[in-house]
């Protein structure tokens, strides 16, 4: 009888390391995600002030559009690092004002045909695709996190060991989910 109470201990203690390992495993996996959204979004910062100082030289008195993208960007690249919501919201306000930016190349033909405007439209488009890509992959990652932390029996190891949910990246306003449009 000794036997089988020590093999269900073991049992029980291989099944708490492999839990704990999977949470482990998963917040990294989550916290890795979020570096990517982290790093393609300072892609996406650093593209702005080229994208804003070239569109100045042709529409120099839309200035309150450029003062708009520079405060969005400002605050976005200011929110303290981990915070999912308030970046979400912070990118989707810096997604509206680029935007209203690029929309700006409608009523200037000239800037259209800009061969540094159109390099920088291009970067921008290929950054926002990343942004997508690392989003998805965030939130996949952060999804199986939080299905470890709330299943029954990875809960008790999750909640003995402190790991918690993680938010996903998600725009609250449907209106800033709309990529800025960059087509010609």
């Amino acid at each position: 009888m000794s036997t089988y109470i020590l093999l269900a201990i073991v049992a029980i203690a291989l099944y708490g390391i492999f839990t704990y390992n999977g949470l482990v495993k998963a917040r990294q996996m989550a916290e890795e995600a979020w570096s990517g959204i982290d790093v393609q979004l300072k892609r996406r910062a650093d593209l702005i002030p080229n994208l804003v100082e070239t569109v100045k030289g042709y529409a120099a008195h839309e200035r309150e559009t450029f003062e708009a993208v520079v405060n969005a960007r400002n605050k976005a690249i200011s929110v303290p690092a981990g915070d999912v919501e308030g970046r979400a919201a912070a990118e989707g306000l810096l997604s509206q004002a680029l935007g209203k930016l690029i929309a700006l190349s409608e009523a200037y033909p000239d800037l259209k045909a800009n061969t540094n405007f159109l390099e920088l439209q291009r970067s921008l488009e290929g950054v926002e695709g990343e942004v997508q890509m690392a989003r998805r992959y965030y939130n996949g990652a952060a999804r199986d996190l939080n299905v470890k932390v709330e299943s029954f029996p990875s809960n008790l190891i999750a909640g003995q060991f402190g790991f918690a949910k993680k938010p996903y990246f998600e725009i609250e306003n449907p209106a800033d989910r709309a990529v800025p449009s960059v087509k010609f």
